[in-house]
């Protein structure tokens, strides 16, 4: 399905964080002006495929005026090294004067998706992938509930998921009415929580969310849920799974996450089964990755995790390692997080530092995971 099996994703979020301040990913890991440099990095360590970004807010002038000036130099740093790109077309941040509760906010993401598929027709050869809507059930949370995101909302995040995933479907009719056979990557955290107690409200409100909210904003796309909306197993397309090690909490604990050894955590070939059994569709995980020293562990045990699912015939279509660079909190600009196949040198020109234990982890996973994969993706 995908150039490569092992996949980057560079960190693309946008908007006004919990604080009001402004954030761009990609300015601040100067992506923009590293792209080609950092998609030949890539060819190197045999990663043809990536996530990244057209940044909604930068090209959008409103009154149905588009700038792709930002989309020039890494459209042309992916065909000059041979990189797929699954476009990223709306990571947390909008255009100013919009509102994604309003009426017209899907019409006018519409019109901006349709703008981009436009745009890529002309230059990029072969099938064009997107991601139309970057994790709407996240969002939802962030933006919705708690006022993390714009527009900083607090219990509205139920309307929230609905209206995004609005948008996506808008979106995607957008996109396929200038491109009939583009693809969709929809990546959305697949998560799961345990009861904070043993009463019957806790455990039955851990099972809501496990068996049902994790699904919603995938349902609606699919059309299972809210079906006004106009969602089908075409929109829906291929299931992309962000999966962190954060993913699996005590529900109505902020911040409890379960550790490693806790007998209550699952194993992800388990979360990775639930959504193949839910919809029976080609899966990707979309976004994983841990911080620090235990990025290789972590990469080893996933890849652990893979190797087990593809051994049982599960059309996991590959693995996306998000973000491959480092990157700042996006509510502590002033900190980074020491995340990624590369580190950032804040002292050497924003320089790319090959971070070693995890670039071996890499090596052992694509030799671990070679003989479960097409003779043609083997390379």
């Amino acid at each position: 399905m995908f150039k490569s099996f092992f996949q980057a994703g560079f960190e693309c979020a946008t908007g006004y964080n919990r604080d009001g301040e402004w954030i761009d990913l990609i300015e601040d890991t100067w992506h923009h002006r590293h792209v080609d440099e950092d998609y030949r990095r890539l060819r190197a360590v045999g990663i043809a495929t990536v996530r990244d970004a057209i940044r909604w807010p930068l090209v959008d002038r409103g009154g149905g005026r588009f700038d792709f000036s930002t989309v020039r130099t890494p459209v042309a740093a992916a065909l000059r090294h041979g990189i797929e790109v699954v476009w990223d077309l709306f990571h947390y941040g909008y255009p100013e004067g919009t509102d994604p509760l309003a009426d017209d906010f899907a019409e006018r993401f519409a019109a901006y998706c349709g703008a981009c598929a436009r745009y890529l027709r002309r230059r990029l050869p072969g099938t064009l992938w997107f991601t139309p809507v970057n994790e709407p059930s996240y969002m939802a949370w962030a933006a919705g509930d708690a006022a993390h995101f714009a527009p900083h909302l607090c219990g509205r995040a139920g309307e929230l998921k609905v209206a995004l995933v609005a948008a996506a479907i808008r979106g995607i009719d957008a996109i396929r009415a200038e491109v009939p056979d583009a693809r969709f990557v929809h990546a959305d955290p697949m998560c799961r929580v345990v009861p904070c107690d043993a009463s019957a409200a806790a455990e039955a409100a851990a099972r809501h969310f496990n068996e049902r909210g994790v699904f919603e904003a995938r349902d609606m796309l699919a059309g299972r849920l809210r079906p006004e909306l106009g969602g089908s197993p075409a929109h829906l397309d291929v299931v992309g799974i962000n999966y962190y090690w954060n993913c699996q909490w005590v529900l109505g604990e902020q911040g409890s996450w379960l550790a490693p050894d806790d007998a209550r955590r699952r194993p992800f070939r388990e979360l990775a089964l639930a959504a193949w059994e839910r919809y029976g569709h080609e899966i990707v995980i979309s976004e994983t990755s841990h911080w620090g020293e235990h990025r290789a562990g972590w990469l080893d045990e996933l890849a652990g995790e893979v190797e087990w699912l593809l051994a049982r015939g599960v059309p996991l279509r590959g693995v996306c390692l998000y973000p491959i660079l480092g990157m700042r909190d996006w509510h502590a600009p002033r900190d980074w997080m020491p995340m990624g196949l590369w580190d950032i040198d804040h002292a050497g020109g924003m320089g790319r530092v090959l971070h070693q234990p995890m670039f071996k982890a890499l090596l052992r996973a694509q030799r671990r995971l070679r003989r479960h994969l097409p003779a043609s993706r083997r390379a």
